[in-house]
């Protein structure tokens, strides 16, 4: 009998599977198909202060292995998930869940997270800092230390709830930014965010997206999630959320052996619904074939 339990922060997961942000809405939705109560937990829809209607269409491309978004973090507002979301919710999704908080300034950031924190159902706050700082020329707050820590900071100190801090891959020196915000008291790291892509169509002659540019996500980008999360493992001493491109439960092994205490699972939501499910039912198989007993034991095992 394999162990697939994990603990995230002092919160016991039954396995270490979480869809992520952006890719399973507010969970109901996934409900209608099956028992979602048999994820870890799940990342809920990136929240900001203001209801957002996001980035014009079109704001999806696809490419081989993967696919790019510019949705722009459409949601209704932090006061109505907690109104209106987070009720739903709570009747088909029994488990802690973690809240995605984006912002585009830093009082955004402590308006949302003070907010969500105070809720029962909130196990852990994901802070997304990869928004545009629009106090800072529109730059993302993760693409430096010192930006980085800051929001840390600010969230830690309107927060009684672990605090994840989520990266975007599209900097120079990803460990240096994971440092920063261990010091500046972050609890763990979710990582990667996607990466900058584009495509261009050939009818047109112009960029897909309407927005030109978006994140590019899928398997293709798993060997770079994979270094990244092998890289600040060595340098940080909190939990990292590996995600990046896992469509398999061989792939969340894989994160998990380069550092990963949970893995998160992202556009494979929106090729297979049922993808998340899939994972965590073949994850016992896979752990025997490679003689593991229990995930807890792997976690940075390639070091």
């Amino acid at each position: 009998m394999v162990d697939t339990k994990v603990t995230l922060s002092g919160i016991e997961l039954d396995n270490p599977v979480i869809p992520a942000s952006g890719t399973f809405g507010f969970g109901y939705e996934f409900a209608e198909l099956y028992d979602i109560n048999m994820l870890g937990t799940f990342s809920f829809k990136g929240t900001t202060k203001e209801a957002r209607f996001g980035n014009p269409t079109p704001r999806i491309a696809e490419c081989p292995s993967g696919m790019i978004n510019s949705v722009g973090l459409q949601n209704p507002g932090v006061e109505k998930v907690i109104s209106e979301e987070l009720p739903k919710l709570k009747k088909c999704f029994n488990k802690p869940v973690m809240a995605n908080i984006s912002g585009f300034s830093i009082d955004e950031y402590v308006y949302c997270c003070e907010k969500i924190d105070k809720e029962p159902q909130v196990g852990w706050l994901e802070v997304n800092v990869s928004c545009p700082n629009v106090h800072g020329g529109g730059m993302s707050f993760g693409v430096s230390p010192e930006s980085a820590a800051e929001v840390t900071k600010a969230v830690k100190a309107v927060t009684t709830k672990p605090v994840y801090i989520k990266l975007s891959p599209n900097v120079t020196d990803i460990v240096s930014i994971a440092k920063a915000c261990e010091e500046a008291g972050a609890d763990g790291i979710s990582m990667i965010n996607t990466m900058l892509g584009m495509r261009i169509n050939l009818n047109t002659k112009k960029p897909v997206i309407a927005n030109k540019m978006g994140g590019f996500s899928g398997s293709a980008i798993m060997p770079v999630a994979l270094r990244m999360v092998y890289q600040v493992y060595e340098a940080v001493n909190i939990p990292i959320i590996g995600m990046g491109g896992i469509t398999t439960a061989k792939d969340v092994i894989e994160m998990m052996l380069a550092g990963a205490t949970a893995v998160q699972i992202g556009a494979a939501n929106l090729v297979e619904p049922f993808a998340c499910k899939n994972i965590i039912e073949d994850l016992p198989r896979v752990m025997e074939k490679y003689n593991i007993k229990s995930l807890k034991d792997i976690i940075g095992g390639a070091h």
